[in-house]
């Protein structure tokens, strides 16, 4: 499994706008996506900051998404995201939620 981390900085007073775009037009676009698992978002709205943790079953379908979709997504977000988002992106060694064993080396 895989995952895409987008750290992104929050409009001032923004965060419920945000939750709600996410919600409705956001999470949509990938659920739609080959290999899409989850998405898990935090916020932290004393700072304007959120996180956008997004797992797939193969590297290759985080990157397809990254080059079919993304930049549909940010688009939707500039209305309540400031700047560019830094993705990065990390091969899961576990998780009790999706019950994932790492791999062996």
């Amino acid at each position: 499994m895989y995952t895409r981390n987008v750290s992104m900085k929050l409009k001032v007073n923004s965060a419920k706008e945000f939750t709600q775009t996410l919600e409705n037009e956001v999470i949509p676009v990938p659920r739609k996506q080959k290999g899409f698992k989850d998405e898990i978002t935090l916020i932290a709205p004393e700072r304007n900051d959120a996180v956008a943790i997004s797992f797939w079953d193969r590297k290759e379908d985080a990157e397809a998404y990254n080059r079919e979709k993304y930049q549909e997504v940010l688009k939707t977000l500039s209305k309540v995201v400031e700047g560019t988002p830094k993705v990065e992106s990390f091969e899961v060694a576990n998780s009790t939620s999706h019950q994932i064993a790492a791999r062996a080396a």
